[in-house]
């Protein structure tokens, strides 16, 4: 198991059970002892757990999976979801693009010359820095390690002197015919970003169908478009929701 694969099932067992003991880990993904004291000291290192007796435990505001796991998770899922939202933009020279990595891995591959992108991304603005002709802005607002995004109520307010064409975005879960956010700050920050938006484009890969979220941003038949990798779920489909995959 690759060492990236493993972290991604200690970091969803913690989310699950808040807390966890190194054996346990040990028997339940079948590593040694001295192998789960490692994965567990680097996520310390960045900032995801802290370290219990013979143990960790999820630290008080991880309330959101960091985005060093959510890049590397599902990753070719993503992609292909990016693939399909690339084959559908609309004409454009305003986006807000979120703090997903889903949208990262779109604005990775989309041509934004002479385009204004405005976003709360740490990521997305460093890896869209390097392009040439491209007009960047970066929100302002608290930054926590394990969100590597802009969030508060601060940066929502920035969002009130923007119009855009475009909103690039995706969600942590799926679910009531509406997208979900694990986060009260990232869903009022996109709800902020998805009012002042002509045009909006949800970008979801099929696993976020069966995940699970507390803060609802919007039903799924307000976006434009919902571009995902494969069908919905037969109870999603009922025609009025615009699904593209």
């Amino acid at each position: 198991m690759f060492t990236n694969e493993r972290q991604n099932k200690i970091m969803d067992f913690l989310k699950e059970h808040k807390t966890a003991y190194v054996r346990e880990l040990a028997h339940s993904l079948y590593a040694s002892e001295a192998t789960i004291r490692r994965d567990l000291a680097e996520l310390k290192k960045m900032g995801l757990i802290e370290r219990s007796h013979g143990g960790a435990v999820l630290p008080e505001n991880a309330d959101e999976i960091s985005m060093f796991v959510r890049i590397n998770k599902n990753a070719r899922e993503k992609e292909r979801a990016a693939s399909v939202a690339l084959k559908i933009l609309p004409d454009f020279k305003t986006v807000f693009i979120d703090s997903s990595s889903t949208a990262l891995a779109l604005a990775a591959r989309m041509d934004l010359s002479f385009k204004t992108v405005v976003t709360n991304n740490l990521q997305t603005a460093m890896q869209l820095s390097k392009k040439p002709n491209v007009t960047l802005i970066l929100l302002g607002g608290s930054v926590q390690f394990n969100t590597n995004s802009a969030t508060g109520s601060w940066t929502t307010r920035q969002l009130e002197d923007f119009s855009f064409d475009l909103m690039l975005s995706s969600c942590a879960a799926v679910k009531e015919k509406a997208a979900f956010e694990r986060s009260l700050d990232q869903k009022e920050i996109k709800r902020a970003a998805f009012l002042r938006s002509a045009k909006k484009i949800l970008v979801v890969d099929h696993t976020k169908f069966s995940a699970n979220a507390s803060y609802r941003l919007t039903g799924l038949e307000e976006f434009d478009c919902v571009a995902t990798d494969a069908p919905p779920p037969a109870e999603f489909d009922d025609g009025r929701i615009p699904f593209v995959y």
